[in-house]
């Protein structure tokens, strides 16, 4: 052109640039395409996005599309987080952020718009958050009311040294070598019969109350109650290798204990209370046991139904707390004087009966 010998309509009704490309005349910019890209070149692809209508550009109804997209997502996620696990909490989540970053650049590829995209972005990252911290309270509170309730079969430490390795610990059954404690009120039903109702209440609660107590304290686990009885065992769910001892221990001082309450009911004008404990070690099976309708973590077998047995027969020879022969040598050098050799209800053979002195 600066010679002449470009023909004089060859750029009529264009539009020119002159411009220099030269490194020493410096006209090179730094663009999101180069590093050194000649400055007229910036200006024709600028005029050029002008011309034919593709320049990128954010429209002014911008903040009405920021909003409308913010609210579309945050309601979808708001009713789907609910409806999935945490695996698909984020699964939705990400198909999210690529639902809004998808739509962003269809309208910059296809309508040349540039469109707010961090608000949406934001949006689902902030919302997964606080619904996996929310989700990890919830879960949290419930193992922790999970724990309570277990609470009132084990005493708190024992769970909390099952809490510290969960993995160990399961509810099906098993068989294993446990102690089991059968404790029953006699002549309950006499008294019951003259007490009023509401009294009547207050006194087994307040017994049981007592006994558990006990119980809790020599590491026993609280099996059930049967109207006026109380099953009680040891070494399970927490292994315990000393349970036949501290199931004889627990027996002697619900004994002990007895008299303390009994002072407590005279004070009342209730009538005095006399137990009867039987105690037996042996194999049996334990777990999470019942119907589809109620569960129960409880232990049975022919060990256990020898206790119940041993737990009868203590009124009848007078004894506080009968044991088995297995609990006795279980016990080591624990004091124990013979009482008799039995033949309880299901068995041929009879069974030699213990009472434990001292320790």
């Amino acid at each position: 052109m600066l010679a002449g010998r470009l023909p004089a309509d060859s750029l009529r009704g264009r539009v020119v640039l002159l411009g220099t490309t030269a490194p020493g005349l410096l006209d090179l910019r730094v663009t999101p395409v180069g590093e050194a890209f000649p400055g007229v070149e910036v200006h024709a692809n600028l005029l050029a996005g002008l011309l034919d209508g593709s320049m990128p550009h954010s429209p002014a109804e911008a903040p009405v599309l920021e909003a409308g997209l913010v609210l579309i997502v945050g309601i979808g996620l708001l009713l789907g987080f609910p409806r999935v696990s945490p695996h698909g909490a984020v699964a939705l989540a990400l198909l999210a952020l690529m639902l809004v970053t998808s739509l962003n650049l269809v309208a910059w590829a296809v309508a040349h718009l540039v469109l707010p995209m961090a608000s949406g972005l934001v949006l689902v990252a902030a919302m997964l958050a606080l619904h996996l911290f929310f989700g990890a309270y919830l879960e949290f509170r419930a193992r922790r009311r999970l724990a309570e309730l277990f609470g009132q079969y084990v005493p708190p430490e024992l769970v909390e040294e099952m809490s510290r390795d969960p993995a160990r610990y399961s509810m099906q059954g098993r068989s294993a070598e446990l102690t089991v404690l059968f404790a029953d009120v006699r002549g309950f039903t006499t008294f019951a019969e003259q007490m009023p109702p509401d009294e009547l209440a207050q006194l087994i609660n307040e017994y049981f109350s007592a006994m558990t107590d006990v119980i809790r304290a020599h590491r026993g686990t609280l099996d059930k109650y049967i109207g006026d009885a109380l099953v009680a065992f040891w070494g399970a769910p927490l292994a315990d290798p000393q349970h036949a001892r501290h199931a004889v221990a627990a027996g002697l001082a619900m004994q002990a204990t007895l008299g303390a309450v009994n002072q407590r009911f005279a004070a009342r004008g209730w009538p005095s209370l006399r137990i009867g404990i039987g105690i037996n070690t042996g194999t049996m099976v334990v777990g999470d046991m019942g119907s589809r309708h109620r569960r129960a973590y409880t232990v049975l077998g022919d060990a256990v139904n020898l206790a119940s047995r041993f737990e009868g027969l203590s009124a009848q020879y007078g004894a506080g707390v009968i044991i088995g022969d297995a609990t006795r040598q279980a016990l080591g050098d624990w004091r124990c004087r013979q009482l008799d050799e039995v033949t309880v209800r299901g068995r041929t053979m009879p069974v030699a009966i213990y009472e434990p002195l001292a320790e």
